[in-house]
């Protein structure tokens, strides 16, 4: 897909910006919302677009940007993107998600993460929110956001690791036990097999394997390799071995694409 020439979105070098702070309160009401996404998905989904779209912000001006979501799903991302001036453009396999809440978004298209309908460098921004973690090539979709990204734009890509309390899903904390185990503990608990099945649409994904992969990587230089939930003095935890596959519970990469 090729877009209309625009001028580069100018970068905040990191500066943080108005409406986020990675403090402990802000921790709290992400871990309360969580208990909300089943009972009430607007409230949960709205927050996490506003407080991620916030989070990004700190990292590039988004006023005027061209954006990838990979994995637009709903669109709630997409829809707090365009309501911070960015032009957007969504993808997802899964037709059925795209038109849960009736027609998709304009310029969303039905496609897979693996291979993006897009030409190379053609997006100041490439972003992805949790979905890492449910396609088989994990690092082949992150290359797919780097290519796409223009030298100098950001990669912002977030994934919930296999580790983590959350690691499993809506199987968890059962899948420490096993992934398979998990998933058929979940059938006979509920008499329906879980969503997000283990091997099939849930994959375990490492901090360790994402920030090997990243660092090895020299397409990219990494801003920011952070637990996204946390607050900003809980980085640290990135640093720790084993500690971080646990306690990082959703980890952000923030990637600035180099070259010419």
């Amino acid at each position: 897909m090729d877009w209309p020439a625009a001028a580069s979105a100018p970068e905040q070098d990191g500066r943080a910006a108005p409406g986020h702070r990675a403090t402990l309160g802000r921790c709290l009401r992400l871990f309360s919302a969580f208990r909300r996404e089943g009972t009430d998905p607007e409230y949960f989904y709205g927050l996490m677009a506003r407080d991620t779209i916030a989070q990004l912000g700190t990292y590039t001006r988004l006023d005027g940007a061209t954006v990838i979501d990979v994995g637009t799903g709903l669109g709630q991302f997409a829809r707090a993107l365009e309501k911070a001036g960015a032009r957007c453009t969504g993808i997802d396999h899964d037709i059925k998600e795209l038109t849960a809440l009736g027609p998709p978004a304009p310029n969303t298209l039905v496609a897979s993460a693996l291979a993006l309908p897009y030409r190379t460098g053609s997006a100041d921004v490439c972003f992805s929110s949790n979905v890492l973690e449910h396609v088989p090539a994990p690092w082949r979709m992150a290359g797919e956001m780097v290519r796409v990204t223009r030298p100098g734009g950001l990669v912002f890509l977030s994934f919930t690791n296999w580790l983590s309390p959350w690691g499993g899903h809506e199987t968890s904390p059962w899948h420490y036990l096993g992934g398979d185990r998990a998933a058929r503990r979940y059938e006979r608990r509920t008499g329906r097999p879980p969503r997000n099945r283990y091997g099939a649409t849930l994959h375990p994904v490492s901090v360790s394997a994402a920030l090997a992969w990243a660092r090895g990587n020299p397409d990219v230089e990494v801003v920011a390799a952070v637990p996204r939930y946390l607050p900003r003095w809980a980085s640290v935890i990135v640093r720790v071995p084993a500690l971080r596959e646990v306690a990082t519970w959703n980890l952000l990469l923030v990637l600035r694409k180099t070259g010419p």
